[in-house]
């Protein structure tokens, strides 16, 4: 098996996700997900992966994510670990892709796995690992590394667990292996790749599960 070629997306590990309110990240809470996150990157960096650092932009006269404003930057836990080699990406939609030079910068170096993590699992994870396929690149996401908030709408409600669990569901059913911080680092390490996500296999046992087979 030939190994993989991957780059660490660090997505939108911003101070506006950290300072309450309805954006904070609820589950994982941002307690726990934080130090997965700064693992991965010191996995990344000792097994010599490159890192992109991903920040979303919503322009200066947004209330959240404003480039001029203190919440637009990156966790102090993430900025001290920035080496001059990181990729750096401001984007303005929910995919990592959209209006940014990511994808020819990762076509240049030949690399064919992305791993993200970063939040929000329900918008621009979800975005960016579903985009990936279409370029040809694997996605991988790290369970423990990525984070949800409760949401509410018209059509329904769901809380920050169960959007996150069910989403590392969907994702590891199609869109992107999904494992955990310290099984990445492990194969980061080895060069080694994860096992891909099986369609079929989730759906058969999910019948299975739901009494339907």
């Amino acid at each position: 098996m030939t190994s993989p070629n991957r780059a660490l997306i660090l997505i939108d590990v911003q101070l506006d996700y950290f300072g309450g309110g309805p954006l904070e990240i609820r589950y994982p809470s941002h307690a726990d997900s934080l130090p997965q996150i700064t693992r991965a990157i010191d996995a990344a960096t000792a097994a010599g992966i490159p890192v992109v650092a991903v920040q979303h932009t919503m322009g200066e006269d947004a209330p959240v994510f404003n480039p001029t404003r203190p919440g637009f930057r990156l966790h102090p836990e993430v900025e001290s670990r920035r080496t001059g080699e990181w990729k750096s990406v401001v984007k303005r939609y929910g995919t990592v892709f959209a209006g940014t030079d990511l994808l020819s910068w990762l076509r240049e170096r030949e690399i064919d796995t992305i791993t993200l993590v970063g939040y929000m699992t329900n918008n621009c994870v979800l975005a960016s690992a579903a985009e990936a396929e279409t370029h040809g690149l694997a996605a991988e996401v790290l369970a423990d590394a990525t984070g949800a908030i409760n949401i509410a709408n018209e059509a329904g409600f769901a809380d920050a667990k169960t959007v996150h669990t069910t989403l590392m569901a969907l994702f590891n059913s199609n869109f992107a292996a999904v494992t955990d911080t310290a099984t990445w680092s492990q194969a980061a390490a080895a060069g080694r790749s994860l096992p891909k996500p099986d369609l079929g296999a989730s759906a058969v046992t999910g019948a299975q599960r739901a009494g339907q087979a």
